[in-house]
């Protein structure tokens, strides 16, 4: 384990969540040029076929949190 993992381990839980999204968002802003692997395009594409062969087939954004919330 590196120390600063170490370091990482005495911080609470939502410090430690803290760290994450700050760490996320500092690579948003990097604009890194990650590289997209070939099964994630081919995924993508998968994806966009099925969308564009029947664009009505999912739920919206207020259905699925509706779900979830019901789950609690």
């Amino acid at each position: 384990m590196t120390a600063a993992l170490q370091a990482l381990e005495t911080l609470s839980i939502a410090e430690r969540v803290q760290v994450v999204e700050d760490l996320w968002d500092s690579i948003a802003r990097s604009n890194a040029n990650l590289p997209v692997r070939t099964w994630q395009k081919d995924e993508l594409a998968r994806r966009k076929a099925r969308y564009l062969q029947n664009p009505d087939a999912g739920e919206t954004w207020d259905q699925v949190k509706q779900s979830i919330l019901e789950l609690r």
